[in-house]
C-alpha cells in the first residue's frame, strides 16, 4: 500500500506539470492563430483602402479634366458675349 502512495505522489505532480505545459502550448497556438487571422483582416482592409484610394484618384483626375473643359467653354462664351456688347 505504501508503494502505491509513493508512486502516486511522484506521478501526479509530474502529470499536473505536463498537463499545464500542454495547456500553455495550446493557448499559445490559439493566440498565434487569432493573431494571424487579425493580420489577414488588416491586410484585406488595407487592400480595400488602396483600391478605394485608386478609384478616388481616377475620379478626381476625371473631374479635373471636366473642370478644365468647362473653364475653356466659359472663356469662349465670355469672349462671345464681349464681342456682342
Amino acid at each position: 500500500m505504501a508503494e502505491h502512495v509513493y508512486f502516486l505522489t511522484i506521478i501526479l505532480p509530474l502529470l499536473v506539470i505536463i498537463i499545464i505545459a500542454a495547456l500553455r502550448y495550446y493557448a499559445n497556438v490559439q493566440q498565434a492563430r487569432l493573431r494571424y487571422a487579425h493580420e489577414e483582416a488588416y491586410r484585406a482592409m488595407a487592400q480595400q483602402a488602396l483600391d478605394a484610394q485608386s478609384s478616388t484618384a481616377q475620379s478626381l483626375s476625371g473631374m479635373k479634366a471636366d473642370l478644365a473643359d468647362l473653364k475653356t467653354r466659359i472663356a469662349a462664351i465670355e469672349q462671345v458675349l464681349k464681342q456682342v456688347e
